[in-house]
Formats: structure tokens, sequence, C-alpha cells
């Protein structure tokens, strides 16, 4: 490719990158220009590929993605394709991905994502049971918290709930919760549309309980240490109050000490400023 057209189609790429997050119709224009200029570049389909999905146009983001997997080998953006084939009304095809030779070459986020895609399409199925049971993997364990922690929790927590296990689902969702430092799922949100479902403030604060006792939070350790902090402030404070009261009756005596020697004797004024640092 001449330079100058590399130049371009460079500068087409970025503004399409940097654009993602906050006008994904703009970036995806961007995109499809660089792919009319430099359709043979994998990374150039695979660009387009991307900013096609984030802007929810499923069958173009599929012929991308996949293009660009043809063009640079690989198992590239799986659980992509795959939600591509789900939302476009192919559960089976998603499924069929989740299962194919490909899927167990993914690194193991990829590999997690790609899980949660089928387990949804496998409900869309009406098979909500396998769905649930698809997502019981070692990474279902409260106390990891890995980069995709949140998402695998809030997936099955929804699932349990499409399967009426509404108890355990309100469970995970506290596991996702609490996993979320990124703010990635509404988890909260769905605590709070469940808590009245499921029988009101004391299951809940039973089921939160065990699922902090789950997940290695103690609400016990928590309480003692404000214990303790509260009775060092009180102990503190009392020694701090003692401390005063001795200062103001050690100040007073002084005062009439120093009274006494001021009638007794002038000072002069050169011991003015040492009396002063010494008192």
């Amino acid at each position: 490719m001449p330079k100058g057209l590399a130049d371009l189609v460079a500068l087409h790429l970025v503004a399409a990158g940097q654009l993602v997050d906050t006008d994904v119709e703009k970036a995806l224009e961007h995109a499809r220009y660089a792919r009319l200029k430099a359709s043979r570049l994998a990374s150039v389909r695979e660009a387009n590929g991307l900013a096609a999905y984030l802007a929810g146009e499923w069958n173009e983001a599929l012929s991308e993605l996949r293009a660009a997997r043809r063009m640079a080998g690989g198992p590239g953006h799986l659980a992509m394709m795959a939600d591509c084939e789900r939302a476009l009304g192919r559960p089976e095809r998603a499924v069929e991905i989740a299962r194919s030779q490909e899927a167990t070459q993914l690194e193991q986020e990829d590999a997690v994502e790609l899980r949660i895609v089928a387990a949804g399409a496998r409900r869309d199925l009406g098979e909500v049971e396998a769905s649930v049971v698809s997502l019981q993997t070692a990474e279902l364990d409260p106390q990891r918290q890995d980069p995709w922690s949140a998402r695998l929790f809030y997936a099955y927590a929804d699932n349990l709930l499409a399967a009426g296990r509404e108890r355990d689902a309100f469970t995970w969702f506290v596991h996702a919760a609490h996993a979320d430092d990124d703010e990635e799922t509404d988890a909260p949100e769905r605590l709070e549309e469940l808590a009245e479902k499921i029988g009101g403030p004391e299951v809940v604060e039973e089921l939160v309980t065990e699922a902090e006792a789950a997940a290695g939070i103690s609400d016990e350790d928590d309480d003692e240490l404000e214990d303790d902090a509260d009775e060092s402030e009180e102990d503190s404070a009392d020694e701090d109050a003692s401390d005063d009261e001795t200062s103001d009756e050690d100040a007073e005596k002084s005062d009439e000490s120093a009274a006494d020697d001021a009638d007794a004797v002038e000072p002069a004024k050169g011991d003015a400023e040492g009396g002063a640092r010494a008192q």
C-alpha cells in the first residue's frame, strides 16, 4: 500500500478507536471508510467488525469478523460471533460455535465469555436447566475475583432466575455486585427487584449473610473492628480529658506561684524572654 494511503487508513482506524466509546455510529463510519480503502488487511476488517458489533449491526459484524479470522487465522472473537448469531435469531449456531474445535484454543477470559453467550443461546432454545449447568465450572467461585467474575456471576444469576430459582438467583446477584468493581452490570438494581419477591427484609438479610460468608466476607470481623475502634476512641477521649484536667490544675498552680514571685522580686528586663520560654 502506498505510504499516503497507509497513513490515511491509519488515521481513520485511530479515529474509530477514539470514538467507539462515545459515538459508535461515527466510529463505524471511520472503520467502513478504512475498509473501503484497505479491504485486504485483517486489522482493518477486524476494526470494522468490532465497530459494527458495538453499533448493533449484527450481519455486518459477523461478516467482517469472519473475514478477519480467515486472513489472520486463530480463534479470535468467537464470543462476539456467537452473540451475533444469537441476535440474528440463530441460537443453535451460537451453540455450535461454542462446541467447535476453535473454542478449545481460546484464552481463559475469552472462553468464559463464549460460555456466557452459549448459555444465553441455550436459554433461547428453551434449554433453561442446561444453560444453568453449562456455567457451573471452576471459574464459578464467589471467592475468585477475576476480570470476568462479575459477568459470569451475573449471567449465572440471570439463568437461575429464568429457571425459577429466585433465592439462588438473589445469592449470585450478591456475588456479582461484590465482584463488579467497574460497575459493568446492574446487579444492585436486580437485587432491589428481587428483594420483595423472595420474602422481605429478613430473608434478604439471611441470604446476604450466607452469600458474604461463601465469598469469605465476615460481618462479625467488621463489627469487631468497629467495636475495637469505638473503644479505642473512647479510651483516647477519656485520657485526653484527664490530661486536660491535670494540665489545667498545673497551670493554675503555676500562675499562682508566678504571681507570688512577681510580688517578691521584680524581674530584670533581660530575663523576660527567658522566663517566658521556661513558662
